[in-house]
């Protein structure tokens, strides 16, 4: 959404404002501007659009010119909103926010927030190993000017072995070294998808590749996930009534819901790919972090026979996010093409960057094991705080990666996620996974914080959660479709 907002799409994106803590204690006025500041902290309403114009928003939500001139007053005095006669309103922030570990927007103020927006670990304690070794390794690069658009060929060599041991046979040359998996994602945009194409992807998915495709102005259809996964007959039918160009997929460990795909459904979504002339964009992501030693099957590529599958992955989810080290697996011709795209965006990614992950995937069987037990028992404490404070909700448990999926008592999930910031806890609210505004029923869940951490932000969640019961209009409890 970029531009100007239409009242009928503010008023899909705002849902059930009414649902706000408190909300007996303060006028509708101040329930819609507190409202339109969780879409801007949230990035579901960007900055710098134009809002509709009072009277054509009040229409839309069905309530006086005066609430919505009193709600745009009140966002001006605060800094979300800039107005001129005659001109129109458009959104901004005041000047005491920054940039959050998110991407998201939120106050100079927070360093003490529990945040369960982000779902990364902390770095592992063998990062610091690995970075004096590669230090070490730097003198050997530094006779040269420094870029490696493809990436440093020890490192392409060390993605192409894990692959192989995953049973994908791969050369070098079918990897490209990126800076983080989003990083890739967009290269591989970039060259397969042009401006206003169709692409496919997941409901719920990951909100920043929904990000990278509105910046392509790409035309999203969505297959929706239901409770167990991918329903199989629907999802080979969307690809092959669609006929996009694109499909975005996350088979391991699908962010935000943890479903794992099986191997008889990948085998069928590449023949399908391939009859109907769709690229694969598989997001690998969560691939090293099965739990309670869930098996992986096959990676999607090996069904691949006619390049139609471009693997994405990275360091971050199982090493470090602040190591900003991802990669592409494709075909060689299609790795040299993206090189071609990629000189004109970054040159190359850090050559020491490189070296440190080189180190980091020689010793990786150690550094995952530990991971994989860490994320258990703190998977297991989210789960446990999660059934004492908030037995209502409903929550399947996932066989790998980081996030939980839960289906929340009542369509409440920014309202619960604004009351949450309130306490000093940070959420991901549902609607952020999707298109239009929808899944209010829903809350992404990472388990990649401390044990006590999480059974501490469980306990203030519940609590405001509480207070939305206690002190909402009754008509916003009532049970909601969610699309």
């Amino acid at each position: 959404m970029t531009g100007q907002v239409r009242g009928v799409q503010l008023a899909r994106l705002l849902g059930q404002w009414h649902a706000l803590p408190g909300r007996r204690r303060s006028p509708d006025y101040a329930a819609l501007a507190g409202t339109v500041r969780g879409l801007l902290a949230d990035g579901r309403l960007p900055l710098g659009v134009r809002l509709p114009a009072e009277r054509e928003l009040a229409e839309a939500l069905r309530i006086s010119r005066t609430t919505v001139t009193a709600a745009y007053r009140q966002l001006r005095e605060t800094g979300h909103l800039a107005s001129r006669r005659g001109a129109g309103s458009w959104t901004m922030l005041p000047g005491n926010h920054r940039v959050a570990s998110t991407g998201l927007w939120t106050p100079l103020d927070d360093r003490e927030m529990l945040d369960l927006g982000v779902a990364a670990l902390a770095a592992p304690p063998q990062l610091l190993t690995a970075a004096r070794a590669a230090t070490e390794d730097l003198p050997r690069y530094l006779g040269g000017a420094g870029y490696h658009p493809t990436g440093i060929i020890e490192l392409r060599e060390a993605v192409a072995d894990a692959y192989a041991a995953r049973g994908l046979p791969t050369s070098a040359d079918q990897i490209m070294v990126t800076s983080g998996t989003q990083h890739a994602l967009d290269l591989v945009l970039r060259l397969a998808l042009a401006p206003g194409g169709s692409v496919l992807v997941e409901s719920p998915t990951y909100p920043n590749a929904l990000a990278a495709l509105a910046g392509r102005r790409a035309r999203i259809t969505t297959h929706g996930l239901a409770a167990d996964g991918w329903e199989p007959d629907l999802l080979l039918g969307s690809l092959r009534q669609t006929r996009p160009k694109l499909a975005y997929l996350i088979p391991e460990f699908q962010n935000p819901t943890g479903h794992l795909m099986p191997a008889s459904l990948r085998e069928r979504v590449v023949a399908a790919a391939h009859a109907v002339g769709t690229d694969l964009v598989i997001d690998e992501s969560f691939v090293d972090l099965p739990l309670d030693g869930t098996e992986l099957p096959p990676p999607v590529g090996v069904y691949d026979r006619h390049s139609r599958v471009i693997s994405i992955g990275g360091m971050s989810k199982p090493y470090w996010g602040g190591l900003r080290i991802g990669w592409v697996r494709a075909s060689a011709p299609q790795v040299q093409r993206l090189a071609a795209v990629r000189v004109g965006v970054d040159m190359a990614s850090p050559v020491l960057d490189q070296l440190v992950a080189v180190h980091l995937l020689a010793d990786a069987d150690a550094i995952v094991a530990e991971r994989r037990v860490q994320l258990a028992v703190q998977r297991d404490a989210l789960l446990g705080a999660l059934a004492q404070r908030l037995p209502d909700w409903r929550v399947t448990v996932p066989r790998g990666g980081v996030t939980l999926w839960a289906e929340l008592d009542g369509p409440v999930s920014s309202a619960l996620a604004r009351a949450a910031e309130e306490v000093g806890v940070r959420l991901a609210p549902g609607p952020r996974f999707g298109l239009d505004g929808t899944m209010e029923r829903f809350l992404r869940l990472p388990f990649t914080l401390p044990a006590a951490d999480l059974v501490e932000a469980v306990g203030r969640i519940a609590a405001v959660r509480y207070d939305l019961d206690r002190t909402g209009r009754q008509r916003w409890r009532e049970p909601a479709v969610i699309a």
